[in-house]
């Protein structure tokens, strides 16, 4: 697995116009294939009477699926620039749909591919992007008279508490990067006079 990966950092939409065309790109983050898809799909019914809407999408830290269509475009003018853009700035797990309402002028080729990638980019700019980093993830099981002090000295180390459940021994996820395992736990062990115990689980990803 990668390390980290960046993302954008909010849904939303950029607008340009070039020769009289206007270009809205809407991005959005998608943890899977099927809400990229998904996206693509709204997008296209909020502009039904746009001249084309174009997409790319990238899922996956190692950029495994990625997607383009020119929605009539000539081919190879919008959906690929869109995408080589995407993975120009090393953006994972986004969709992007560009919307082009036709003003008249042809573009040509060129044209295109540089109004179709260079709205991406400044989605991208207006937007802005987040880095995720893989954690491990950690389930910690205390009993109840040392649970709310380690829930506070955890989130007062900046440690990722992602959930806490009361039951007869309270457990805390956590995520760790994997280069802190080790310390981490030696840590637990001191904080809580070795009464904690500390289960490693899978792995996901969160912000940094």
């Amino acid at each position: 697995m990668q390390e980290q990966y960046r993302t954008v950092a909010r849904a939303g939409v950029h607008e340009s116009e070039i020769n009289r065309s206007r270009f809205l790109c809407s991005l959005a983050p998608a943890a899977t294939e099927q809400e990229a898809q998904d996206f693509v799909g709204r997008v296209r019914k909020e502009h039904p009477t746009a001249t084309h809407n174009c997409f790319a999408y990238v899922i996956g830290a190692d950029a495994s699926v990625q997607k383009a269509s020119d929605d009539g475009e000539p081919g190879g003018t919008a959906g690929v620039p869109m995408l080589q853009m995407l993975m120009r700035r090393e953006v994972r797990y986004v969709a992007a749909v560009v919307t082009r309402y036709y003003g008249g002028v042809k573009l040509g080729a060129g044209g295109l591919i540089r109004a179709y990638g260079g709205v991406v980019g400044e989605a991208l700019d207006a937007l802005g992007t987040i880095t995720r980093q893989r954690f491990r993830l950690a389930t910690i099981r205390v009993d109840h008279q040392r649970a709310g002090k380690l829930e506070n000295d955890l989130r007062a180390t900046g440690r990722d508490v992602r959930e806490v459940r009361y039951a007869e021994a309270v457990t805390i996820e956590i995520g760790l990067p994997d280069a802190d395992v080790a310390a981490f736990t030696a840590w637990l062990a001191d904080a809580t006079a070795g009464s904690a115990t500390l289960e490693l689980g899978g792995e996901a990803y969160g912000d940094v």
